[in-house]
């Protein structure tokens, strides 16, 4: 167990509509230094298929996309002790500062990108925002029981209002 704190900034504009949260970046992207950077993670194929936008390759690519969108990006967690990019091992949890991420924005919606980003936020995050979540299936390779075609059923929501 490592404690670590978040490597990186959110992707965020004051255009934002939509804020997806994932729970703390995994070592292929903290490494990386951006979010969802593990080949096998369905994050921008997803998002690419419900935006009818091409995968964004570089990191350059991957903020015009979210601008483009109008979608934030960020975790749940400032600070932790986690072990390796495993969810279930987070512990002493440090949330992040939603609330002032919301207030300069035009976020409308927020989607948690798994189970365990919608507990942290629903714990430690609604308390201060009052902005309620909605969760979707994590996009990361450890959710092998959901193929690219269902996750992108189950995501359709966010293009949907």
């Amino acid at each position: 167990m490592l404690k670590l704190s978040h490597p990186f900034d959110p992707v965020v504009t004051p255009k934002s509509t939509i804020l997806i949260l994932g729970t703390f970046p995994s070592i292929t992207s903290r490494v990386a230094q951006f979010y969802y950077q593990h080949p096998q993670n369905r994050f921008w194929k997803v998002l690419s298929s419900l935006t009818c936008k091409d995968i964004p390759m570089t990191i350059e690519e991957k903020i015009a996309f979210l601008n483009q969108t109008n979608i934030a990006l960020w975790d749940v967690v400032q600070e932790c002790s986690i072990k390796n990019s495993s969810d279930s091992s987070i512990k002493e949890v440090i949330p992040n500062d939603i609330s002032s991420l919301l207030k300069d924005t035009s976020i409308t919606q927020i989607y948690a990108n798994g189970a365990k980003a919608y507990q942290l936020y629903m714990k430690l995050c609604y308390p201060q925002t009052r902005q309620l979540i909605i969760p979707l299936p994590s996009t990361s390779p450890a959710n092998a029981s959901y193929s690219l075609e269902r996750l992108i059923k189950e995501w359709h929501v966010i293009v949907e209002k």
